[in-house]
């Protein structure tokens, strides 16, 4: 038996991480495995999730999520699964009858996107989704479809744009400093913005505390878009970089979700100079 399995995790929880593979996804399982008993999902083959015998290799548009479930048997699972549409609704939809049959809550990573028609304020936990883009449309299509389940069963933490030191974001900024090319800022944007480390913090409270509902996870305070890259971006070194200004309309507009219903612990709050100051670059 593996050093793993004799641990004693905390509560008996078993925790399935569907995209666990991912920037997301692999963060939440790290912060996690050393106090649950925890599994996640790759796709791409990597040999690191391959060799892990608390990995599953999972393909949205091949594999049953059902038989996953029933493998796993797990008392919560984290979708912060990226992929297909199509697939991840029906995912989803497989996932909320397995809830419905067994004592198991899901906690679903949902997006600031699912309130981007609403650009003149900034958006709270009980405001009405409505979403322009394709991204928001699928993020509020299950939502509704988890909205619909008795409230103890599924927790929707909405995040804002997450950075971080081995984020996607962080990463492309670099290689465009690093190959001349220019750093894209929308000077009119307005919004919160959270940090991988936080993020994993947010949630292994609301695991704890079993916590369900509506969950903003981003920074107390708003800050311009180009204002916060610009201060990354001198973090990251001493660069001059080519400002590429995207201007979507005239006014400002707002991408933001606070919390105002349900809010954190004041040591799990932060603010966006928070995550410039420890969590850029840590």
């Amino acid at each position: 038996m593996s050093k793993k399995k004799e641990k004693q995790y905390d509560g008996g929880k078993k925790i399935l991480i569907l995209g666990g593979s991912g920037f997301i996804g692999n963060s939440i399982y790290k912060e996690l495995c050393n106090y649950f008993d925890t599994y996640g999902t790759y796709n791409t083959a990597r040999r690191s999730f391959e060799k892990n015998q608390q990995f599953f290799k999972y393909d949205m548009t091949e594999d049953d999520i059902f038989s996953l479930l029933e493998k796993v048997r797990p008392n919560i699972i984290i979708s912060a699964v990226r992929g297909n549409f199509a697939a991840q609704v029906q995912a989803h939809q497989h996932i909320t009858e397995y809830l419905i049959q067994h004592d198991c809550k899901l906690y679903f990573i949902s997006s600031a996107n699912v309130f981007d028609a609403y650009s003149k304020y900034p958006s709270y936990e009980n405001d009405k989704t409505l979403s322009e883009s394709v991204y928001g449309r699928l993020k509020i299509r299950i939502e509704n479809m988890l909205l619909r389940l008795p409230k103890e069963k599924m927790a929707i933490l909405r995040v804002p744009m997450v950075f971080g030191n081995g984020s996607p974001r962080i990463k492309e900024i670099k290689k465009f400093i690093l190959e001349n090319e220019p750093v894209e800022v929308f000077p009119n944007l307005i919004l919160n913005v959270t940090s991988a480390d936080k993020l994993t913090q947010q949630v292994h409270y609301l695991i704890n505390r079993n916590k369900t509902g509506v969950f903003h996870l981003g920074s107390k305070d708003l800050v311009h878009h180009e204002e916060f890259i610009q201060e990354v971006v001198e973090r990251i070194g001493n660069f001059n970089p080519i400002y590429k200004r995207v201007y979507t309309t005239n006014e400002d507009r707002y991408l933001a979700v606070l919390p105002k219903d349900n809010k954190l612990p004041k040591n799990l709050q932060m603010s966006y100079q928070d995550i410039i100051d420890h969590h850029i670059l840590s």
